[in-house]
């Protein structure tokens, strides 16, 4: 048996359909610091990060071999009094991926589940169409000036990878207007609003990073917030990066006349 453990988003319902579609009944475990309503689907487990251990424990005694992380998750805040004894031992741990970046973070947390024997599976690994192949998505394809900056948003972003930064570079005329942190690209986009008319925006893994768990994720949201900023182009890595609803994403690309590229990344 496999379980989602995240958050319910459009990807982790993504994940969850091309499983059943296989004959694969998932196990949702959605964070949450509420506790599980009455009447809580027979496929569905809420769990608080102050009870990680019971939740190792009850995924063990559902049957569950492998785990897949998904779904937009907040980095939680730890309530001293709500820890519950099989949790305790892993304080240590939790407190220490805390005070990490994203991605040593997840490193950590990736470490607790496969030490107890869990497989972890990557979600473009359950759904391969998240990935798109390689090439204009748009009707509209790359210009020279946009491939020059793409090089250059790729050079930058791999220079940011090793202080685990953000996964999203936005570049005009070769200049780097913005780069993405811990607020995400939704707020990155916003921030360009008036300053970045044409520009690049380039969303890409980090060098280095664990594909399993946090790939890069675009959808409609990323086409709209974009073509608020006045973009020119959004640009993801080949392999790299999901594209969640792919015919809308390029349906409102070309209604915004913004290029939309599935770039392959440079060796």
């Amino acid at each position: 048996m496999i379980a989602l453990v995240g958050a319910f988003d459009p990807l982790t319902a993504h994940v969850a359909n091309a499983l059943r579609a296989a004959g694969r009944a998932p196990l949702l475990c959605l964070l949450s610091a509420r506790p599980a309503p009455a009447g809580d689907r027979e496929d569905v487990l809420r769990f608080r990060p102050e009870h990680l251990g019971t939740l190792l424990q009850r995924l063990r005694d559902r049957g569950v071999e492998e785990v897949c992380f998904v779904g937009a998750v907040q980095r939680p805040r730890l309530d001293p009094a709500q820890l519950d004894e099989a949790t305790k031992p892993l304080v240590p741990l939790i407190l220490g991926a805390l005070q990490k970046g994203d991605d040593g973070a997840l490193r950590v947390l990736l470490r607790v589940f496969e030490e107890r024997g869990f497989r972890v599976r990557a979600a473009q690994e359950l759904a391969p169409d998240l990935l798109p192949p390689p090439g204009p998505l748009s009707a509209a394809r790359p210009s020279p000036r946009q491939e020059a900056d793409a090089r250059r948003a790729e050079e930058v972003h791999r220079l940011l990878a090793p202080a685990d930064i953000g996964q999203g570079v936005v570049v005009k005329d070769g200049q780097v207007v913005a780069v993405e942190a811990a607020p995400g690209t939704d707020f990155m986009l916003r921030t360009v609003q008036g300053h970045a008319d044409g520009a690049l925006f380039l969303k890409a893994p980090k060098r280095g990073q664990d594909r399993r768990v946090d790939l890069p994720v675009i959808g409609t949201h990323t086409i709209e917030a974009a073509r608020e900023a006045r973009l020119g182009a959004v640009v993801v890595e080949a392999g790299g990066v999901i594209v969640l609803r792919r015919e809308a994403c390029a349906q409102l690309a070309d209604a915004a006349g913004l290029v939309l590229w599935v770039r392959e990344p440079a060796p």
